[in-house]
């Protein structure tokens, strides 16, 4: 068991690393220069401020220094504001987080009873609803699903009966937050309810769920204790990765409906060529997904019966 839990954790920590290295390594690639921008700079003053910020050292010298500065829990100063980049991380976070866990509690809720309904009545009208809102869901960006939102929920609404119900932009009630965490997690919803039915279905023709029938057991027995209990174990596992980039909030969708998260500083950090803070929230973002994974990967083994780790086996 705990040969299988360190080896997870190493690989994890060789992960983040090769994170740092192919994203310090990509930002060098980037033309252009963080200080310069639209507006002409003097080429003294541009000097001075590379060597401030260590700009003028070698590619090598700087990618040491810069993991050792992350080792610390350094990332940088914003080139822009002067501010450290954990500071906009410690601020911001939180927002893309809240937005995340509203929509990964919408998708799973909603994703997972889509599925047992088209499993369960597998070729009817349900059947074809549910995997109909999956279809949509996955062909659907959760931009435009924002966008549709907006204008249906948010402006033609307020036009119809002359109450604001669903405000268009800003993160500042609850109401206002139905909308972006439902365009977020529509996308993930569908997908969930797409898998759940597929490994529903694959559950109730089980040899097991056979000699349950056989047995007497109540319909609704078997399919929440025999069949709901096995079937939700491949879900678990999809919502590791799916959990993470919920949590981390949608770039996009943060702009559309101007919420002041994390991935609003990162589009302004591309914008801006703003080296510190996309390779500062690129690498939190990374990290936070590598924890995720390696979270769900060590509660898989206790949550399946069928995964043995005695012995340090996998």
């Amino acid at each position: 068991m705990w040969k299988y839990i360190l080896k997870r954790i190493f690989y994890s920590i060789l992960t983040i690393f090769f994170l740092i290295m192919l994203t310090f390594f990509m930002m060098q690639l980037l033309p252009g220069d963080p200080f310069v921008g639209d507006k002409a700079v003097d080429p003294v003053v541009l000097e001075e401020l590379h060597a401030k910020y260590g700009l003028d050292k070698p590619v090598p010298e700087q990618f040491v220094r810069y993991v050792l500065n992350v080792c610390k829990g350094d990332l940088g100063i914003d080139l822009k504001t002067k501010r450290p980049i954990t500071q906009t991380i410690a601020e911001s976070f939180p927002i893309s987080f809240e937005l995340g866990i509203r929509s990964l509690i919408f998708a799973s809720i909603m994703g997972f009873f889509l599925g047992v309904l088209a499993a369960v009545k597998r070729g009817t009208k349900w059947d074809t609803g549910a995997m109909l809102i999956a279809l949509i869901g996955i062909s659907v960006p959760s931009f435009i699903m924002g966008a549709i939102l907006q204008y249906f929920l948010g402006f033609k609404l307020f036009q119809w009966t002359g109450v604001r119900v669903f405000p268009i932009l800003g993160w500042n009630t609850e109401m206002s937050k139905l909308l972006p965490a439902f365009a977020l997690s529509f996308g993930s919803m569908a997908s969930i309810s797409r898998l759940m039915r597929t490994s529903m279905l694959d559950v109730m023709s089980s040899d097991y769920i056979k000699t349950a029938k056989a047995k007497g057991l109540s319909r609704m027995k078997i399919i929440w204790r025999h069949g709901v209990r096995n079937a939700v174990l491949p879900v678990v596992t999809f919502l590791g990765p799916q959990a993470a980039a919920l949590l981390t909030g949608a770039f996009v969708v943060e702009n559309i409906f101007n919420i002041p998260g994390l991935g609003k500083f990162f589009v302004i950090g591309v914008q801006n060529n703003n080296y510190t803070m996309i390779t500062g929230t690129t690498l939190f973002y990374g990290a936070f997904l590598v924890v995720a994974n390696l979270i769900v990967d060590l509660l898989y083994g206790v949550i399946d019966p069928r995964v043995k780790l005695a012995g340090g086996k996998e």
